[in-house]
């Protein structure tokens, strides 16, 4: 194929079911687009929710090597395009040589970020406070879901958004974050300084409580240090439901706009 394959990697507490109208939206631009798997992840969201321990105790290492040894599939290095935890880990392949380009959506902090907003903190105490929790997988309440996704789109949305998409996930990710700062060989750790690096776009929702905007302007400071090619975008009004919400589009066709700057072909 000519087209430049995209994969799409969702994070913490989503399945792959959630690109479901993104990857009809590039198929339409001509894109061959795919979207990855964790590891323990069924076939679907609901099947996911039956069965939630197959995806407990899986750090951010674990899922990097898993969504990486997806792109066997491919006869040239993909794009990444990763939500949240996601887009951590499309920056992870990105600095390892592994992908041609990223797009890091809301992405959950790399190490090196240092600051820790109040909203944030809210939201992930409650997984946090219990180290039992390290190895296990946990569900949000739809109230947690409407504190870290759902804040910026009315209740009854958040309640649909909840019902439809939400699933257990991994712990261990969202420790590995919070302990950063204090571990030398991180598993956040992103490499800064591949000299040969592909373009990245980093996006964030000026209202997003789980990954603050914060954080993605300092990632941007972070990967902008070797002048590789980085790019920033603040979408005003958004929260970290950005990409499933009923705003979607306009984040997808911003991503496609980026491809094409880019370089990136469709068919």
């Amino acid at each position: 194929m000519d087209a430049t394959p995209l994969v799409l990697v969702h994070g913490l507490w989503l399945h792959s079911d959630s690109w479901s109208r993104w990857l009809d939206f590039f198929h339409d631009h001509g894109y061959h687009a795919v979207a990855a798997s964790w590891p323990g992840d069924a076939e679907t969201t609901e099947a996911t929710r039956r069965h939630p321990q197959a995806v407990a105790n899986y750090g951010v290492t674990e899922i990097v090597d898993h969504v990486a040894g997806q792109f066997a599939a491919f006869d040239r290095k993909p794009v990444l395009i990763g939500h949240s935890f996601g887009g951590l880990v499309a920056q992870n392949l990105l600095g390892r040589g592994l992908a041609a380009g990223a797009i890091a959506i809301c992405p959950a902090p790399i190490k090196g970020v240092r600051e820790m907003p109040i909203a944030a903190l809210r939201f992930a105490l409650p997984i946090l406070r219990s180290p039992h929790n390290v190895k296990r997988a946990v569900s949000l309440t739809e109230a947690q879901f409407r504190l870290g996704f759902g804040n910026a789109i009315p209740a009854a949305e958040a309640r649909d958004l909840y019902s439809r998409y939400a699933m257990p996930a991994p712990a261990r990710p969202l420790f590995q974050a919070a302990t950063a700062m204090l571990n030398p060989w991180a598993a956040t750790k992103v490499n800064l300084e591949y000299s040969n690096r592909g373009p990245l776009l980093l996006i964030a929702g000026s209202e997003d409580h789980a990954t603050p905007p914060v954080w993605v302007r300092s990632t941007a400071r972070l990967q902008q240090r070797d002048g590789s090619s980085t790019t920033l975008r603040e979408f005003p009004g958004r929260g970290h439901s950005l990409v499933i919400d009923h705003g979607w589009r306009e984040l997808a066709e911003y991503c496609v706009a980026w491809l094409h700057d880019h370089g990136f072909s469709a068919t």
